[in-house]
């Protein structure tokens, strides 16, 4: 009898935890979907703190003087403080050879001819799931030598981009901690992955991704604490609907507003492209979505964030209609 009865309780309790797991992503949804709702604020746009990242062609000699002064007339129209130029990545060792940037001279050179008041970092990274090993200190002793070795160009910082690094990962922090004394008074940023958007999410994604897609609250305030500036990789979330990326471009936002410190910078990843190989997932995201639940954040912040804005991802496959949702729902909404 007694055997029987806990065998009964055991289904029961296996019953209700499947019934929240199948209930919990409708309530996500749902949660989402409300969030992105309501009308932002005037106020609530950009303030000259937005960036955008450039793909390689402007530093392998792709690009020509002619091209950085195309660019620079459609930049001065727009909020972009800083643009963060792809100039890696680094080998498996950790080291950064300079064939990789061969015309990293001229590039800086025409850029502060034509663009003097927009800063220019050095966009470094590679993928740390089995090619580059950050937890071995030779390795990121390399890799700070090629921090040193590029910064001597003339970059005004350097823009970390390791994927995928794990919530609490302490190497990265070291990393971040010696590249500071590298790059000094110049900018040290770094793009995150998104944080955790609900409880119990990060464990659960983790499992069946194999690698964490979020990091804590916790883990990011530190990465920030490290850093002049976060660019959170607010795309690839593969969610259905416009609505609920939307809503879950608010969620990200506020939650960064409330962890990071209002001298630091926080960049919202605003996905100019449209190769998610999901027809579903480019329907879904756009830079109009990221750019109004940006200002929906700020909203319910509730006062102005200067050092808060919009990092367009990425130069060589945004679209005019990007630029355009960029200008209409950001810069002069």
């Amino acid at each position: 009898m007694i055997a029987r009865t806990r065998a009964r309780l055991g289904l029961r309790f296996l019953a209700v935890v499947a019934a929240l797991l199948l209930a919990l992503p409708g309530l996500a949804v749902a949660t989402l979907t409300l969030q992105f709702t309501g009308t932002p604020a005037p106020w609530a746009k950009t303030t000259g703190h937005d960036a955008l990242w450039l793909g390689h062609a402007w530093v392998d000699g792709r690009k020509t003087h002619d091209d950085v002064r195309a660019l620079a007339a459609r930049l001065r129209k727009t909020g972009i403080k800083d643009v963060y130029l792809h100039s890696g990545p680094f080998d498996r060792d950790g080291t950064l050879p300079i064939e990789r940037y061969p015309k990293a001279v001229d590039l800086l050179k025409w850029w502060r001819e034509e663009l003097p008041k927009v800063r220019i970092s050095a966009w470094l990274g590679q993928k740390v799931d089995g090619t580059l090993d950050l937890d071995d200190a030779a390795s990121r002793r390399r890799v700070l030598d090629g921090v040193r070795a590029i910064m001597a160009l003339g970059f005004d910082g350097v823009h970390y981009n390791f994927e995928p690094i794990g919530d609490g990962d302490t190497e990265f922090l070291d990393l971040l901690t010696r590249t500071r004394v590298i790059v000094g008074d110049g900018l040290l940023s770094t793009s995150t992955p998104q944080i955790e958007p609900f409880p119990l999410t990060r464990p659960a994604v983790r499992a069946v991704l194999g690698h964490d897609k979020y990091w804590s609250p916790d883990y990011f305030r530190q990465v920030a604490n490290l850093t002049d500036q976060v660019a959170i990789m607010t795309y690839d979330s593969y969610l259905p609907f416009p609505s609920v990326y939307g809503g879950y471009v608010v969620r990200q936002s506020t939650l960064a507003l409330e962890l990071v410190p209002e001298e630091k910078t926080v960049l919202i990843g605003a996905p100019a492209y449209h190769d998610h190989n999901v027809s579903w997932a480019d329907e879904a995201e756009s830079v109009e979505k990221a750019a109004r639940g940006a200002r929906l954040a700020l909203t319910s912040y509730g006062k102005p964030r200067e050092r808060f804005g919009l990092a367009i991802y990425v130069d060589f496959a945004a679209t005019k209609e990007d630029w355009a949702e960029y200008d209409r729902f950001w810069f002069k909404p």
